[in-house]
């Protein structure tokens, strides 16, 4: 049985720096927090331990998900769950990566902890073995133009691409030990290759996913998946009912939120706009959108000239072809206004730092390698690095429309002025 404690302070395994001392030993991990929950609090202790880490670093979603999703409470909440359960400095994945299929991802946060100069990366997998993902990297690498060719001519058939990618692999490297059709060990794979090609010196370290499966839809037991705790807290809209499977910092913050905006937030809270955007926007509008191709425009229109609500919606459009996880990200592009040019141009590398929370470790990890991380650190909003930041701001914007009128407007200042959380003994577990 998992025993779930909290710790008097959040600042673990601190070294006084002293002049001349090294910098803290850091580790990287790319995250979402969707809600925080003892499953992540497993994969951070666990981190710590196997790389004996002395500064966690985590690379997380702004406010949508890789699935296309809207985080069910804002970049700064759930950065300050994170900060509270034990990571020591959280950074955003813009949502130029954030908002991607797998392979970009991993591009955008394995490139983000490589400027941060960590030494290694840790991620949750189905599998558990490294060797494995090391292996299966290794043979992609060798015969990469086979494996992509392989998976342009699966997609062809009409399959989805993780299906593609599964097919592909197994084509590549029959009897392998990773299955690429578990979506965590598809990421691992992934961070995998992007470290290879970016940075082969980064070691790369996994933790077995611990009871729930990624999909499982119920809580049991003390450990349970980000999909059960959301559907548990949005159908029954009773926080406690998740209260087991929740350390006891991100039930607090969680409870905060409630109380403060009355709800948390889901597609179907997106759907006026989004059915405004569709019926009120010309085929060709649409197909200026990210990740728009292969004339879905048309299907799209067809479908929210009848849908009455944002299932529906998805159900009337959805193809093998086109996954939910698919067509999640194209409406999520499609409230935001997100444009191919704009999206390309933004996901060719990182080039800012969004700071978000952290402790005292995290800061004095900071001040060891800002002077050598070869991109901008952004803590607050300016007009110099408004450019940067343009489709991140879109998206806090429209994540921002359902809320009610003065948390909107809190949560826009806390966007554009606010300094990120710092976690000091008054914060420690509030």
């Amino acid at each position: 049985m998992l025993k779930i404690t909290y710790p008097k302070r959040v600042l673990l395994n601190i070294q006084i720096f002293r002049k001349g001392e090294s910098q803290l030993k850091s580790t990287g991990i790319i995250v979402e927090y969707n809600p925080f929950h003892n499953g992540h609090l497993h994969h951070l202790r666990e981190t710590r331990r196997m790389t004996g880490a002395e500064c966690i670093i985590a690379v997380m979603s702004g406010y949508f998900m890789q699935r296309g999703e809207p985080a069910l409470v804002s970049k700064w909440t759930r950065a300050e769950m994170a900060v509270l359960s034990g990571a020591d400095l959280v950074v955003e994945l813009p949502y130029a990566f954030a908002v991607q299929p797998a392979e970009k991802f991993a591009a955008g946060g394995i490139a983000i902890l490589d400027a941060l100069q960590c030494k290694s990366f840790c991620f949750g997998s189905e599998s558990g073995d490294i060797e494995a993902f090391r292996q299966a990297a290794a043979v992609l690498l060798q015969n990469e133009a086979a494996f992509n060719a392989s998976v342009k001519r699966e997609v062809k058939k009409g399959i989805s691409y993780p299906a593609a990618l599964s097919n592909s692999f197994q084509k590549l490297a029959p009897g392998s030990a990773l299955d690429l059709g578990s979506p965590n060990n598809i990421l691992g794979f992934h961070y995998m290759l992007a470290a290879a090609r970016q940075n082969p010196a980064m070691e790369a370290f996994t933790v077995q996913r611990k009871a729930a499966g990624h999909h499982d839809v119920a809580i049991t037991g003390e450990i349970a998946s980000a999909s059960a705790i959301r559907k548990t807290i949005l159908q029954t809209e009773d926080l406690h009912a998740a209260r087991p499977v929740l350390p006891e910092p991100a039930f607090h913050v969680l409870s905060r939120h409630r109380n403060n905006n009355g709800h948390f937030l889901h597609w179907a809270l997106y759907w006026p706009f989004l059915h405004y955007r569709l019926l009120s926007s010309s085929e060709e509008e649409l197909r200026a959108i990210y990740e728009v191709e292969e004339g879905i425009e048309y299907r799209l229109k067809k479908a929210a000239a009848s849908a009455n609500s944002f299932p529906d919606f998805m159900e009337k459009v959805k193809t093998k072809r086109y996954t939910w996880t698919r067509l999640q990200r194209i409406c999520t592009h499609l409230l935001t206004n997100a444009k191919k040019a704009e999206i390309k141009k933004h996901a060719a590398k990182p080039s800012y730092i969004r700071l978000l929370a952290m402790n005292e470790t995290g800061r004095r990890y900071l001040n060891s390698v800002k002077k050598t991380v070869p991109v901008p650190f952004i803590s607050k909003f300016s007009l110099q690095t408004a450019p940067l930041l343009a489709p991140d701001i879109r998206a806090a914007r429209i994540y921002a429309l359902p809320l009610p009128a003065n948390e909107r407007e809190h949560l826009m200042i806390r966007e554009f002025s606010k300094p990120p959380f710092f976690a000091d003994e008054k914060t420690d577990g509030a």
